[in-house]
């Protein structure tokens, strides 16, 4: 599985802001035309090397994380990081997307549908906590596959990481602006602008969208630990918006809603599902906040995973509120809690619900706009992205560059595009993510260079290989309609044989230092298999989306990122220790 690379110790730069060619393009393969053309003859050559080589758990904790210049402050405790996660996670996705599934995809099994999607985030948040513990930097995921898969694949989900909290913060903004006009009695569009000469999807432009990024910048920037006391009192007030929402919902229950509780049958559950893991995008933002926590062995633990079980059980609790207030088909799809309320005759009720779906919303971007930054500014200091953007300011010690750049696509995304076409397509870059971490951490704990033997190391490819193409027929047959139990108890002994070969007759290379994943192989091996099915559940036009960002990304790595990297790389290791 390669060798280790990008060794070195190198001394943070620390000067005063400045926007030069040099901040962007420091590199010997840009110097000039003459150093560029010989770099782009050796784009095979450098190719193998970001492939086979490895960062290493100490280079990403001191030598990469001193490019920033000057030090995230470390201000934040366990019970920050719960607060974070649910600031981070309940928004958009249970207060608009859960009408949208429940009408159209899974009625009221739509409760069943955060079930599968829950199990798989909690599944997730298992693996991203063992690696946010043992490398706390604010890269996150992106950090986790550079140290056990290579710049190469790392690359590769950075960008989707990138596309995942664009994507993921216009969705919200363009909520946002749903409920604001709900709480002003207005349809959900009509503060927004239609452009007649766009496509529909893209001609509802929505102006209030980006001045509420545009705000959420500022405050992103100014503190992190201000961000966190904001975002701490204002979950406060969300989590008792929830409750009363659940309380006086069902007051006004009719049991009779959920008669006809699978409508469109099983497919549909996982239909929704795959599209209702949008409600649980965000806790990888608390991952990046690993470098500005006390202490990470206890503090993360803790966060990460009491987070995800408070936000789960708000979600199965608020769908199934939801399904008894309404029959399914005349659930609202744009603010169908609030439109829930009406119809029962407690239309007072809809401006609570407002307040407190615009309050999360809110957090939901401003802990978005704060992890967003963390990855890009871990990402640009192995110069794959312009140097420029890994500076860390030296008042505020957050990351000013990455955070405007990273919030300024958002708010031109938000202007444009429709709801339905982010939540899918961000679906499909988080269920991506999370798989690849899953394989990183058995990675993690069964190779370790230069101790693991050869006939290990192919046997734990030869599992691997199993269990994602056992996985992948799955989700396949799956999307393809197929009904016969025949495929999937093949496909899914196939796993079942390749997690049992790996867990018996690979011996693990590395154990944890002071937590980790239980049930290792089972639990990331569950994982893989879970996200890769839920990826068969969602339509066609999405994955020709995100095919083409896969393209481009590849292009611009093969013209900039591989070069920029490998120069840097190899600057480090000359002076390196």
């Amino acid at each position: 599985m390669g060798t280790v690379g990008d060794s070195g110790v190198g001394k943070p730069k620390r000067r005063a802001w400045s926007c030069t060619k040099q901040d962007f393009l420091p590199e010997e393969s840009f110097q000039s035309w003459a150093n560029y053309t010989k770099a782009l003859k050796e784009t095979g050559t450098r190719l193998k090397d970001r492939i086979t080589s490895r960062s290493l758990d100490n280079l990403e904790l001191t030598e990469i994380k001193g490019r920033s210049g000057f030090e995230m402050k470390k201000t934040l405790s366990w019970w920050d990081l719960i607060w974070f996660g649910i600031g981070a996670v309940i928004g958009a996705g249970i207060f608009v997307l859960t009408g949208q599934e429940a009408r159209d995809s899974a009625g009221p099994a739509v409760i069943l549908s955060y079930v599968v999607s829950g199990i798989s985030a909690m599944l997730s948040v298992f693996c991203y906590t063992e690696f946010a513990v043992e490398i706390p930097v604010a890269g996150g995921s992106f950090a986790y596959l550079r140290v056990e898969l290579g710049d190469f694949i790392a690359f590769i989900a950075a960008g989707n990481i990138l596309l995942e909290y664009v994507i993921g913060g216009a969705a919200v903004a363009r909520s946002w602006t749903s409920y604001f006009a709900t709480l002003l009695n207005h349809h959900s569009n009509d503060f927004r602008i239609h452009a007649t000469s766009l496509n529909p999807d893209y001609s509802r432009l929505d102006p209030i969208a980006v001045v509420v990024i545009a705000l959420v910048c500022l405050a992103a920037v100014s503190s992190t630990k201000a961000t966190s006391r904001f975002n701490y009192v204002a979950s406060i007030i969300h989590l008792a918006i929830i409750v009363f929402i659940i309380i006086a919902g069902l007051t006004q229950a009719n049991p009779k809603n959920l008669s006809d509780f699978t409508p469109f049958g099983v497919r549909g559950i996982f239909s929704a599902s795959a599209v209702l893991f949008f409600a649980y995008v965000g806790f990888d933002a608390v991952s990046t906040m690993a470098e500005e926590t006390k202490n990470p062995a206890k503090d993360i633990p803790l966060g990460l995973v009491g987070a995800m079980t408070i936000t789960t059980g708000c979600y199965c609790l608020l769908a199934l509120t939801l399904c008894l207030m309404q029959p399914y088909s005349q659930i609202d799809p744009d603010a169908p809690f609030s439109v829930a309320f009406q119809a029962i005759g407690m239309d007072w009720a809809k401006y609570i619900v407002a307040f407190g779906a615009l309050k999360g919303m809110t957090t939901v971007l401003l802990v978005s706009a704060v992890g967003q930054a963390r990855y890009l500014t871990h990402i640009a200091r192995t110069h794959m992205v312009p140097p420029w953007l890994a500076e860390v300011h030296a008042t505020t010690g957050t990351p000013v560059n990455a955070t405007v750049v990273m919030l300024v696509a958002t708010a031109v995304i938000a202007f444009f595009t429709n709801l339905g076409i982010l939540s899918n397509l961000l679906s499909i870059s988080t269920l991506f993510i999370f798989m690849m971490v899953a394989v990183a951490l058995l990675v993690r704990r069964y190779y370790v260079s230069g101790e693991t033997t050869d006939s290990d190391r192919n046997k734990l490819i030869a599992a691997l290989v199993l269990i994602l193409a056992s996985s992948i027929a799955t989700a396949a047959y799956w999307a393809a309609g197929g009904m016969g139990w025949v495929g999937y108890l093949v496909s899914v002994l196939v796993w079942f044989l390749a997690t049992v070969f790996l867990w018996w007759g690979v011996p693990q290379a590395r154990a944890p230092q002071t937590w980790g994943v239980p049930l290792v192989p089972w639990l990331p091996s569950a994982s893989i298999a879970i996200n890769i099915f839920l990826l068969g559940s969602i339509d066609g036009p999405s994955f020709v989306r995100f095919g083409i960002w896969t393209a481009l990304l590849l292009v611009y790595y093969f013209f900039f990122g591989l070069h920029a990297s490998y120069d840097t790389a190899k600057a480090a290791s000359n002076d390196g220790v």
